[in-house]
């Protein structure tokens, strides 16, 4: 959130609607002067300037807004609020909502800005870059590598091949046709995509470029890794290498024979019972295939614990997909290439048709288990995304619960009691073991009689909370 009175040159509101799309969205409110310029003892109202302190400006603002930035922003949704303002004559704030986008956005003449915690950022040329790859703009995919086409004519490739209907053409030429090779310095190079689909070690080529492209399977004894020299792994750890097509196929069959066999927890001799269905298991392996960032050094790891599976893919989330919208939004492709041409096997383990994660949570839902948990790794050396699926038979009251910090943004023990009729006892307990699981977190700097709780993954505000942080804001000024 950025408070912004309307000056004379409008400069640094464009940069941080620049900054807001490129980053994770936002809220700009303009007619509102920063907290940090008013002196001790202002009043709150001190700071409402509203937008007729300049509506020549103002209307400059709103209209070069659609012209000033390369590609065009198309997430911005406006609201004027009526209010008293610093004279006690009447005027509005405008709230202007600016989504997560896509794209990479710059400014014409002005750079391309990116947004820290309270300012903004130009970024360089090689930053750039990375936020095209991050977004999914670019794909590593695309990109030609120096290998032997040779290395990838195998029986994957003439399965393929078979199943596509080429026929005429070499092999070269077959690969160009379909977007997979390209000539590099008069001599055709395959794409990393070419390899990754049809070389029958495409890790162990790539590995030479910096890029690994296996899948690790680990079975966990409890619920937590314990870290040291001795893990404590159930058994030693899988490596799935192979063509695409046969990793995907090879890591779920691995991890449904696990869980079909069931985990002896401890020495009691008990057997916990996955009951995950198999089309979600199959879809999280698909997606971390399909949509990890092939750039990066690490494989994909998926993580069988007593009480879930947790599938970690490298790079973060393309597009505007977040870990808040993914259950309505779906996937996007970061790598279209992977996508569109593992549906031409004979088998194919992907339908693209973007429905896949909706299909999780549904399928989740009907077996009357938690939705798919979604977390997004920025502070690792290399980003990831990890999706959790939960072993526990979630009480029909979570529905209800979920829905309710969608709407409102957090919930306490009070509201709990409200809505599914129970006593405080009970409601703390509940709330205590949805936090254990991970669920709910508890929002920061509340007292105890005061907790509140809200999703991990909770991280735009609806427009209560924002008029509930400008107050905040003007109450601790009066204090």
């Amino acid at each position: 959130m950025d408070f912004k009175r309307i000056s004379g040159k409008q400069t640094r509101l464009y940069e941080t609607v620049c900054a807001f799309a490129n980053t994770d969205g936002g809220w700009l409110v303009i007619g509102v002067g920063d907290a940090k310029a008013t002196k001790p003892g202002d009043k709150p109202a001190s700071r409402l300037y509203g937008v007729e302190e300049n509506p020549e400006g103002f209307d400059d603002f709103r209209r070069e807004l659609l012209q000033r930035f390369t590609p065009a922003i198309a997430g911005l949704h406006w609201q004027l609020l009526p209010c008293a303002l610093r004279d006690g004559k009447p005027g509005h704030v405008a709230l202007l909502k600016v989504d997560k986008s896509e794209q990479v956005h710059s400014i014409v003449g002005n750079g391309t800005w990116t947004r820290m915690d309270a300012s903004n950022r130009e970024l360089s040329a090689m930053e750039i870059a990375e936020l095209a790859y991050q977004r999914g703009v670019r794909s590593a995919t695309a990109e030609v590598v120096p290998i032997r086409l040779s290395l990838l004519e195998t029986g994957t490739w003439r399965t393929f091949l078979a199943s596509r209907g080429l026929r005429s053409g070499t092999f070269a030429e077959q690969l160009q046709r379909l977007g997979l090779a390209d000539e590099v310095g008069g001599e055709i190079r395959p794409t990393r995509a070419a390899v990754l689909l049809f070389a029958e070690e495409p890790g162990s080529l790539l590995a030479a470029h910096d890029t690994r492209a296996d899948i690790r399977v680990m079975v966990y004894d409890g619920k937590q890794p314990v870290p040291g020299a001795t893990p404590n792994l159930r058994k030693p750890a899988k490596t799935v290498r192979g063509p695409l097509v046969e990793q995907i196929d090879t890591a779920v069959r691995l991890v449904l024979d696990e869980l079909a066999a069931g985990l002896t927890l401890g020495s009691s001799g008990f057997k916990a019972r996955h009951v995950y269905p198999e089309r979600v298991v199959k879809e999280a392996i698909v997606n971390a295939v399909i949509h990890r960032d092939y750039r990066l050094n690490r494989d994909i790891f998926v993580r069988i614990f007593d009480d879930r599976i947790e599938v970690e893919n490298p790079g973060l989330f393309p597009g505007r997909i977040t870990p808040d919208n993914i259950a309505k939004a779906g996937s996007k492709a970061r790598n279209p290439l992977i996508a569109q041409n593992l549906r031409e096997f004979p088998v194919a383990p992907n339908i693209d048709a973007g429905e896949g994660v909706k299909m999780m949570f549904s399928e989740m839902a009907a077996a009357q288990l938690y939705p798919p948990q979604y977390r997004q790794s920025t502070e690792a050396a290399i980003e990831s995304v990890t999706v959790t699926l939960l072993n526990l038979e979630r009480p029909s009251i979570w529905d209800e619960v979920s829905d309710w910090i969608d709407r409102e943004g957090s919930i306490q023990n009070a509201k709990l009691c409200e809505i599914a009729k129970i006593d405080t006892l009970r409601a703390s307990k509940m709330l205590g073991v949805w936090r254990d699981q991970g669920l709910l977190v508890p929002l920061p700097h509340r007292a105890k009689r005061n907790m509140a709780y809200t999703k991990p993954t909770r991280s735009e505000p609806t427009q209560s909370d924002l008029l509930s942080t400008f107050e905040e804001n003007n109450g601790s000024q009066r204090k």
